[in-house]
């Protein structure tokens, strides 16, 4: 997330009670989490196998749990709890605003688009030109929609984030959701879909893309251009969907994968892992389609296989023979 404006690294130790590393004078711009970093991000660690990825990132500033050396140019914060440091960050740069009205008077709708009744737009949500969002239909805060856009009943855009920080006993505490959905133009969206807004970055849906009913992406997913997802698809987070993907009904794909440009899953697929685009997968775990198609017809002919063996014992027993013979 970017911050409405930058601040330096000394006045959020100042802030958080924290031992301060490094350069004073680093300059934090966004709040990201690990896997979203860019330069002047604060990002936060707090289990030592991830040190090294965390500092040496291009991060500018690492809420950390001890004091370990810091590279030049970059500042370290040390806490005694950095993700509860990081939340509470979170919360007074992005505090949650409960929707008071239908349509919050900070919304900006652009000239043509229809908000049927029922119909709830949040906090700072913009939507562009000639969009339809049908009856029920809630779109969150900071959803950002382009132009000609066409959401269906019952669906709900951007979502808290289902991700979770596993405390030391064992219970899980939410990460306050601080990102956006992105949707560009020309997109529709099926009826009771359901698309969770980032950990702190975007969740994006690329121009001209077609939902079914009941499509779920979580938080961070990236759809590229015109992708075909049909229904009762899941996507977990911070997937990456190439373009011109199609996608079958009932496909659920795991975290944190890259699915190829022009791809296509067929129904009920599961995909565990990245797979290359320009070709067709099914079954699970999700394989090319050519090569599960010769393992279904090779066990469509085991029982004649099996009938022929047996046949085969039965001459070897009967002349009493030795079938290694």
């Amino acid at each position: 997330m970017k911050l409405a404006e930058s601040i330096l690294v000394s006045e959020l130790a100042d802030m958080l009670g924290a031992k301060l590393i490094g350069d004073p004078n680093v300059e934090i711009t966004h709040l990201n989490e690990i896997h979203k970093v860019c330069k002047g991000s604060l990002i936060f660690v707090d289990n030592e196998k991830y040190y090294t990825q965390a500092i040496y990132s291009t991060a500018s500033a690492i809420l950390i749990d001890q004091a370990v050396d810091c590279p030049p140019n970059k500042a370290l914060l040390v806490v005694e709890r950095p993700f509860e440091a990081y939340n509470n960050l979170a919360k007074k740069y992005l505090p949650f605003t409960p929707m008071s009205s239908q349509i919050s008077p900070t919304a900006q709708i652009g000239k043509g688009t229809v908000i049927e009744a029922g119909a709830v737009v949040g906090n700072h949500v913009v939507i562009g030109e000639d969009c339809l969002i049908r009856a029920n239909a809630v779109i969150s805060d900071y959803t950002v929609i382009g132009n000609r856009v066409k959401i269906h009943s019952n669906s709900v855009i951007g979502n808290d984030a289902f991700y979770y920080h596993l405390e030391e006993d064992r219970s899980y505490k939410p990460w306050h959701s601080i990102g956006r959905v992105v949707i560009e133009d020309d997109v529709r969206i099926g009826a009771a879909c359901t698309i969770d807004r980032g950990v702190s970055g975007d969740t994006h849906i690329g121009k001209g893309c077609k939902l079914d009913d009941q499509v779920h992406l979580g938080h961070g997913v990236v759809l590229g251009k015109h992708c075909l997802i049909a229904a009762q698809t899941g996507i977990a987070g911070k997937t990456i969907i190439q373009d011109f993907v199609t996608i079958y009904g009932q496909v659920g794909i795991s975290k944190g994968l890259v699915v190829g440009e022009g791809a296509v899953l067929l129904a009920q697929a599961g995909v565990s892992k990245s797979i290359p685009g320009g070709k067709r997968y099914m079954g699970a775990p999700a394989v090319e389609a050519y090569s599960r198609f010769k393992e279904l017809a090779a066990i469509r002919r085991l029982p004649e296989l099996t009938k022929t063996v047996d046949q085969l014992q039965k001459r070897f027993k009967n002349q009493d023979l030795n079938p290694q013979d």
